[in-house]
């Protein structure tokens, strides 16, 4: 028993040695920047005027102390697992946390918001009018409204409440630099910056939510149409982000979005399958981002932008979840899994360690501690 006992922590020690990236000799980061939407939110809506927020169980069962403290998962979100795997430090504060510290500046900080997206209509207050046909029920993910209708009736009018844009983050980009040149001098902030990992998770809510799920671009867009102007967001976003000092910066690409459990059981009839047009139109995003990232290194030679895709990874993950040592991956942890999210997860599954997704939009700590340290074993070099 002692002998098998031995082994198990063996086996458990080795997975935690491998489990951190091994940096290129003479190479350091000293310190990583998250701009995006709830997949690496680390508790910012926490502290604005928005309904968009999980500072409250179940979120957070499995985080230190199991506090709930506005990340949308269970436990840790991949901004958190970058800096711990980069060996920085093992989470990366919120930058509106009140009880960030100065010294906290120096190795980064998170400026995401969930409900975050690149298109500016995804952030800002929106008007919706919506009707609901053959369905009582309707939630818009991440702009996360709910309502309750009777079937094939007309929904009311509804206002959803602001969360911080791609440009209110730059903002907040632009303030935390003049704070850390306070602190650290104007030749240790530009090594900082020039140095630094900067990340940039975005795309989700502007295909699922504002595009799909509201009238106000697909009145305007077609599906190609609508990806060519998210690239070019993101495309001005990566070269704001160089001009005011960023060099290395890491563009995620969109994960399979038609096999989210919201959207099987939305869109995927009776055998909640996956959309197979929500999953193209995100590849094609994919692959016009992937190009304009090359395109952007090609015009700033100091620049190291690569496109970081978190599409085929994700996707062979909810297919096969036994070869990754999950059980469920069309269903969450929370509730039925099926189609909450935020405060409609009232109660959890028994065992959060089988499951791919925490609630009906967001992965797992498990799941996205697996995705992480995929990334980095296969990006870290081109960043550096």
């Amino acid at each position: 028993m002692q002998f098998l006992l031995f082994k198990l922590l063996f086996a458990f020690l080795v997975c935690i040695a491998e489990a951190v990236t091994t940096m290129p000799q003479n190479s350091t980061i000293p310190a990583v920047i998250v701009f995006g939407d709830s997949v690496v939110d680390t508790g910012n809506n926490n502290y604005i005027e928005t309904v968009i927020k999980v500072n409250y169980p179940p979120y957070g069962k499995d985080f230190i102390g199991g506090r709930p403290t506005g990340r949308f998962c269970d436990g840790r979100v991949p901004s958190d697992l970058i800096v711990e795997e980069l060996g920085i430090k093992d989470l990366l504060p919120a930058y509106f946390d009140p009880t960030l510290h100065a010294q906290d500046l120096l190795t980064g900080v998170n400026f995401a918001s969930g409900g975050a997206g690149y298109d500016p209509l995804t952030s800002i207050l929106s008007y919706v009018h919506s009707l609901i046909q053959e369905s009582c029920f309707f939630i818009c993910y991440e702009c996360w409204f709910i309502l309750l209708a009777t079937s094939n009736s007309e929904c009311p009018h509804l206002f959803l409440q602001s969360v911080l844009s791609l440009s209110d983050q730059l903002r907040m980009f632009k303030d935390y630099t003049t704070k850390l040149e306070l602190i650290a001098g104007h030749e240790r902030t530009s090594t900082i910056l020039q140095e630094g990992l900067f990340i940039v998770v975005a795309g989700s809510n502007d295909i699922t939510n504002t595009y799909f799920g509201t009238p106000l671009r697909k009145s305007h867009y077609d599906v190609s149409s609508y990806t060519d102007l998210l690239v070019a967001y993101a495309s001005n976003f990566v070269q704001e982000l160089y001009k005011l000092g960023a060099r290395r910066i890491g563009v995620f690409g969109l994960p399979p979005l038609g096999c989210l459990p919201s959207q099987r059981t939305l869109k995927g009839g009776a055998e909640r399958k996956c959309i197979d047009i929500y999953n193209q139109v995100a590849e094609l995003f994919n692959n016009k981002l992937s190009a304009e990232v090359d395109s952007i290194n090609s015009r700033y030679p100091e620049a190291r932008v690569v496109y970081i895709d978190i599409y085929n990874l994700p996707l062979d993950l909810i297919r096969s979840p036994q070869k990754y040592g999950f059980k469920f991956s069309d269903k969450g942890c929370c509730g039925t899994g099926t189609i909450e999210v935020a405060f409609l997860c009232k109660y959890t599954c028994s065992d959060v360690s089988d499951y791919v997704f925490w609630d009906s939009f967001h992965l797992t700590e498990k799941a996205y501690r697996l995705l992480v340290h995929q990334i980095l074993k296969k990006s870290i070099r081109e960043l550096l």
